[in-house]
């Protein structure tokens, strides 16, 4: 308790300089809601109302976008994550936290010298023939500056910027906290899962810390591609590496922006488009560990219509089980199996519900639609927008590793769409598919999958009698207990404690209003204008009780 006291006040700061740019955003309720009234007092001082009013007429995706840009490198980072949330945002968010960029004002030389000197046990000018003081990028995480070795070759130092951990980590308890309290008293916002999305975001952003958890995916990744030279993946000096700094080749290329510079290389965009899509598909159905925020910024165009890889800090993983969930999906869609489907996604969905009428029927609509359509012929990113459309409308939300295959899928098919407008990704994706599936359902597999079941079954079975002798043994000692945690009836709770307390007042009100009558009819010595003092009190405090319970009761009324 002392610890978390400690962490509160130390975060007090930060908690005011949310509070305050909240406000002038137009989420003043919102503030008072979730507790933070002081900070909402102090913040308000400082405000320009005006301004506030402003920003509070834009429209509720941009409002938040513009938020989380203020709010800095943390929520940059959490919009990003957000963007590839499309199960639970509709075009016009996404479309938004599409906007934020991981960009930072870069940090000063002397302090980028000092750490590096600390990680490599030496001042970098000894360790290496040339460093560029400028550096070629600046994100919110760390900068890149690039270097030669001794030996003549190109390299590039990714360093975490100095002091970064303690920040993000002040950052990352706030927004827990804000999380537990916006999915307790906002019901509105509950169906997104605030809690869970923090949680997923928290982890995802310590692994990036990490920069040689980031080396270690890519060499992964590299081990992978071997044998395909259409990949081609920075080379890591571990002797240089760790968790503050990342040493890797340099990859001298075309930026995945500048397609002017592709033409003039005499680039064929297709093929590159094509490669670029098989190297995903592979990464996903064939490895289950993928790149999984393959834009233009993390690309470079080589000779020989090669793609270049950077940045391995977002890596999503896919196990075998889950590929073949995928697999199955797809065979739902193909053979028109709608509960097939449906189960699917409610499984991914970890959802308690059963498959609905109504759910059945947009998964049949949505069958129907592409239904008899040749694999070559569909729109793949199209589709996708439309299933999870459909999971929206439904509440239903995917697990993160699938959240990063989709986003993953209809980042491939934007980049290939702009290197070639006439790009079909399903035509390249159909061929990989149709092998997963016809693996998915060899002979060989579903035996393997059926003796697997078997000897699951088997082993359950044998496990039977002990798990019955404890259940039995629990059941005497009387150590079974039944847990129901019911949210909806602590309103209820609360609802029936505020009308057993109005009744309660009113009881009393009526008493004092009887009980006065009486005592005006009875001779006292102690009188108030002309009545009786005890009798007129009685009047007085029954007044005033009515009055609390009318006020009570229009207040409720208002709450409501």
């Amino acid at each position: 308790m002392l610890w978390q006291a400690l962490n509160a006040a130390r975060d007090l700061g930060r908690v005011q300089d949310i509070a305050a740019i909240l406000i002038r955003y137009g989420f003043g309720d919102l503030v008072r809601r979730i507790g933070m009234a002081g900070a909402l007092e102090r913040a308000g001082k400082a405000l320009h109302w005006k301004k506030a009013e402003e920003l509070a007429r834009l429209q509720p995706p941009e409002r938040i976008r513009r938020i989380l840009e203020e709010l800095g490198p943390t929520f940059v980072k959490l919009g990003q994550v957000l963007a590839t949330r499309v199960d639970l945002f509709g075009p016009e968010w996404l479309g938004e936290f599409r906007k934020l960029q991981d960009h930072a004002p870069p940090v000063a030389w002397e302090k980028i010298h000092a750490q590096l000197t600390e990680d490599l046990g030496a001042a970098p000018e000894e360790v290496f023939a040339h460093v560029e003081p400028e550096p070629l990028a600046a994100a919110s995480l760390g900068q890149v500056h690039r270097a030669r070795l001794k030996d003549g070759s190109e390299v590039i130092l990714k360093v975490r910027r100095p002091g970064i951990r303690p920040v993000v980590e002040a950052d990352l308890r706030l927004l827990q906290r804000l999380a537990e309290i916006v999915e307790n008293e906002t019901d509105e916002l509950e169906r997104y899962r605030p809690r869970l999305l923090v949680r997923q975001f928290s982890a995802s952003l310590r692994r990036e810390l990490d920069f040689a958890a980031e080396c270690r995916n890519a060499e992964r990744i590299a081990r992978s591609f071997a044998d395909r030279p259409e990949l081609v993946v920075p080379s890591v000096f571990w002797e240089w590496s760790g968790e503050r700094l990342n040493v890797q080749s340099f990859l001298d290329g075309i930026g995945g922006n500048n397609l002017d510079a592709v033409d003039e290389a005499g680039m064929d965009r297709h093929a590159i488009a094509a490669a670029g899509t098989r190297i995903i598909l592979r990464m996903i159905l064939d490895h289950g560990f993928f790149h999984a925020d393959p834009h233009p910024g993390n690309i470079k165009y080589l000779s020989d219509n090669r793609i270049g890889l950077m940045d391995f800090g977002m890596v999503g993983r896919l196990s075998e089980d889950r590929r073949q969930e995928v697999a199955e999906l797809l065979y739902g869609l193909v053979s028109r199996d709608a509960d097939l489907v449906a189960a699917t996604l409610i499984d991914w969905s970890e959802s308690e519900e059963t498959v609905s009428d109504a759910l059945r029927d947009d998964i049949n609509e949505f069958i129907d639609h592409y239904h008899g359509v040749p694999l070559e012929k569909l729109d793949m990113g199209r589709m996708i927008s439309e299933i999870t459309g459909v999971l929206r409308n439904h509440h239903l939300v995917l697990p993160a590793d699938l959240v990063l295959m989709l986003k993953a899928f209809l980042t491939m098919e934007g980049m290939g769409r702009s290197l070639d407008p006439e790009f079909d990704m399903a035509s390249e994706a159909a061929p990989i598919i149709e092998e997963v599936l016809k693996a998915h359902y060899s002979p060989v597999n579903m035996a393997r999958r059926m003796q697997h079941g078997v000897a699951e079954s088997l082993k359950m079975l044998g496990a039977l009698p002990r798990d019955l002798s404890r259940l039995m043994r629990a059941i005497r000692r009387g150590r079974i207990e039944v847990h129901l945690d019911i949210q909806s009836l602590k309103d209820v709770g609360h609802r029936l404690d505020r009308a057993a307390s109005r009744l309660t007042l009113g009881v009393v009100t009526a008493a004092l209003i009887i009980g006065s009558a009486i005592v005006l009819n009875v001779q006292s010595d102690r009188e108030a204008f002309g009545l009786p003092l005890f009798g007129l009190l009685g009047f007085v405090g029954a007044a005033l009780g009515g009055v609390w319970l009318l006020f009570s009761i229009w207040r409720s009324g208002r709450n409501d």
